[in-house]
């Protein structure tokens, strides 16, 4: 998988910098490399490029490693990220309860298709295959927050809530 090239959110791009505080934290940890990962993640909401050569130099590990560990996980992500995650179940329950209608709904309703960003940056549309709320089906999770018993006509107004 090849490295996306996206535009760096400004706030960003202005945390940058304290990367390097990490990576000095971590730098003489063996090990280190995952939870180096999630703190600097943690600080930018994503890893950028920049941010990935920064751990590199720091670790004094090829790109390429650091990359890979990233690309392994998939808690790791390489492109910005809405303020708000909206997951939205397509598992058996939620499939057999319309949960493909709910799905439709909010990709109608935010203009993106699931894996995507709002242009705003305010939600990231994914598809998950269980939340482990069966009895609620049809469910979406936004942020922690389980919504269930869905009907289309509800979506509106759950996503509006955080605007």
């Amino acid at each position: 998988m090849a490295y996306k090239m996206v535009q760096m959110p400004e706030e960003v791009a202005q945390k940058l910098h304290l990367v390097d505080d990490i990576v000095e934290k971590y730098k003489q940890v063996p090990g280190s490399l995952i939870p180096m990962l999630q703190e600097v993640q943690e600080l930018l909401g994503y890893l950028p490029q920049e941010a990935l050569r920064k751990i590199s130099r720091g670790l004094e590990i090829p790109l390429s490693k650091v990359f890979g560990v990233v690309t392994f996980y998939t808690q790791f992500h390489t492109e910005p990220r809405g303020r708000n995650i909206i997951r939205v179940c397509l598992g058996t329950a939620c499939h057999v309860r319309g949960g493909q209608n709910i799905m439709a709904k909010i990709t109608e309703f935010l203009g993106v298709e699931p894996g995507g960003t709002t242009p705003d940056l305010r939600f990231t549309l994914e598809r998950v295959a269980c939340l482990g709320a069966c009895g609620l089906a049809p469910v979406m999770m936004v942020n922690d927050q389980t919504h269930g018993r869905l009907t289309p006509d509800q979506v509106k107004e759950v996503l509006s809530r955080y605007q």
